[in-house]
This record gives C-alpha cells, sequence and structure tokens, in this order.
C-alpha cells in the first residue's frame, strides 16, 4: 500500500523574519514511517534540523495524556537524530499554532527527552489607529516560549585547552566546562572575540563532546547579557545558526555568573538572532521564547 503523502512546512525559528533566525522543516506524519526514511528525508532537505509530529491519541501513554494537546516529536540533523532541538520544536509548535491544527494556547511534546511544553504568548502593542492589537493575532508575530530542561556544566579539566584554542582560530580561553549534554562550552574573553572568531572546522570535529559552544559577556553598551556561537560539525551542521538547546547550557553558566534569573542572549552566527531566556532555579528549567516564520510548505510524495 502506497504511503500518504506528508505534509510540510519550513520554517525560521527565533526570528520575525524571513531568511533570517534557524530553519527547520516541520513533517506532519499520519502514520508510522520508518527511522531510515526520516534520516534520508532529513538529509535530503539538508537543514540544520527536520523534526517529524505525530498526533498521540488514546490511554496508553506514559505519563497519561491530559487534555492538552499532544504530540510525539522527533529530531534529525542531515547524519543523526538528537535528543533535544530547540529551534525546531519552536518551528513546530507555531506550524501547530498557525495552522488551526490545535485548539489550545498550549502544547505537549513526547520526545527523547522527556515530556516538553510550547506555549503561545500574546502581548498587547500600539497600533496605528491607537488602539491594541494582540500580537498573537498576526501570523508573523506569533511568540512561543519552550519548558526546557536545564543543562548544567561542570568543570573541564583537559591537556587539550592549546588543541580547542587552536581548533577556534587561536582565540584566548578563559575556561573550559563539559555540560550534561556532552557539549564543550568554552568561555572567551568578550562577546567581540566570540563575534571575531576563525574556527577551523575540521580540527572542532576532533575536539572531545558532542559540540562546541564559545560564548563571552556582552558589550556593557549592547542590550544583552552574552553572546555565543555553537559548532557541531559531528551531526553535520559546522555552525548552527541560532540553538535553542545550546542556551540550556548557556543559561545556568550566565545566570550564575551574573546574577540574574533573566537573561537576553545573542547567537553571532550569519543568521543570528536574539533569545529571551528565563532559568528557574529550583526546577531546573529553561524558559525559551522567540518567534518564527514559515517560508515554506509543500508535500513529500514518497
Amino acid at each position: 500500500m502506497a504511503k500518504k503523502p506528508v505534509k510540510y512546512y519550513v520554517v525560521d525559528a527565533f526570528t520575525d523574519s524571513a531568511f533570517k533566525g534557524n530553519p527547520a522543516a516541520v513533517c506532519l506524519l499520519e502514520e508510522d514511517r520508518a527511522d531510515l526514511w526520516m534520516q534520508a528525508l532529513a538529509a535530503e532537505f539538508n537543514l540544520s534540523e527536520t523534526c517529524y509530529l505525530f498526533r498521540l491519541t488514546g490511554l496508553d501513554h506514559l505519563p497519561p495524556l491530559t487534555s492538552t494537546p499532544r504530540f510525539s516529536l522527533r529530531w534529525f540533523t542531515p547524519v543523526a537524530e538528537v535528543k533535544l532541538c530547540g529551534h525546531a520544536t519552536l518551528a513546530a509548535a507555531y506550524t501547530l499554532f498557525m495552522s488551526g491544527l490545535v485548539d489550545s494556547n498550549i502544547i505537549e511534546f513526547s520526545t527523547l527527552s522527556g515530556i516538553l511544553t510550547a506555549k503561545k504568548v500574546t502581548e498587547h502593542v500600539e497600533a496605528a489607529n491607537g488602539s491594541h492589537a494582540k500580537i498573537g493575532d498576526a501570523q508573523d508575530s506569533c511568540f512561543v516560549e519552550l519548558n526546557f530542561p536545564a543543562d548544567p556544566s561542570s568543570e573541564f579539566n583537559s591537556a587539550e585547552v592549546s588543541y580547542i584554542s587552536n581548533a577556534l582560530g587561536g582565540a584566548p580561553v578563559v575556561e573550559i566546562m563539559r555540560t550534561v549534554a556532552d557539549n564543550l562550552l568554552v568561555v572567551v574573553p568578550s562577546g567581540k572575540t566570540v563575534a571575531d572568531l576563525m574556527p577551523q572546522i575540521d580540527a572542532i570535529e576532533k575536539c572531545p563532546g558532542g559540540g562546541v559552544i564559545v560564548t563571552g559577556v556582552a558589550p556593557p553598551e549592547s542590550d544583552f547579557d552574552f553572546i555565543s556561537r555553537y559548532f557541531c560539525p559531528k551531526f553535520g551542521i559546522n555552525e548552527d545558526p541560532v540553538c535553542g538547546s545550546a542556551h540550556c547550557g548557556l543559561a545556568p553558566y550566565w545566570c550564575k555568573k551574573l546574577g540574574k534569573c533573566d537573561l537576553v542572549a545573542y547567537q553571532a552566527s550569519p543568521r543570528g538572532e536574539t533569545l529571551n531566556i528565563h532559568l528557574g532555579e529550583k526546577n531546573q528549567r529553561v524558559l525559551l521564547r522567540g518567534k518564527a516564520v514559515t517560508v515554506m510548505e509543500g508535500t513529500v510524495l514518497v
């Protein structure tokens, strides 16, 4: 029996402008698909992430289903499945909210990282005629707030500091941490150092861990608290444009350093954008808020 065509959307996440932020393909499944098929399609899209949504029904899921819509959500880079992806989750939630597939302001996702939630957030803005309009009413103005687990880090004692510095084009290294999710968090003297990095991707691929997050404090005159970049060539992504999961590691580090739980971050990739972050210190959850824009839609026929 022929498989049903799969509807997909390409969404730029963590941005309100097309062709900025981080693109993700969001595929809506009506029936099970093989892992090999999902990986092959992700390679075909060749975006930093392709995600697959399947609506869950019935009582055979743990934890039990609630009245909140719940979807299975999986994420694939061009070469591998990953356990957590922020921008593709934002893109998936945005697609569900804006397509009318859910009649709710909250969605639950069943993932390899447990149950994650996404919330549609509206705020009032001054309209041209002096009235107030809800941002969520316009397609390009929907805020989505993600609730993710924090990814704490500990000091990384390694004889490879000089190698890591050279892999980053000779950037001076202040300290190196290793997150629970197995990323290296490399702190450099300033946000300008982050922006000016000349990464050697082949060398970064040989660094310990899954990926390398480079970060520095933002200039005092800027509107940001810290600046970062994220390199993960082991997963087929030389530089991730705007990475939500990396900020699950950055949030606890910078909240402790700066002594506050609400942060504004900038990811300084060529498509870079701003992230608004809150860390719940007691429950160790990271709230990431961003917008998204649909730039493409179509159907996969095979």
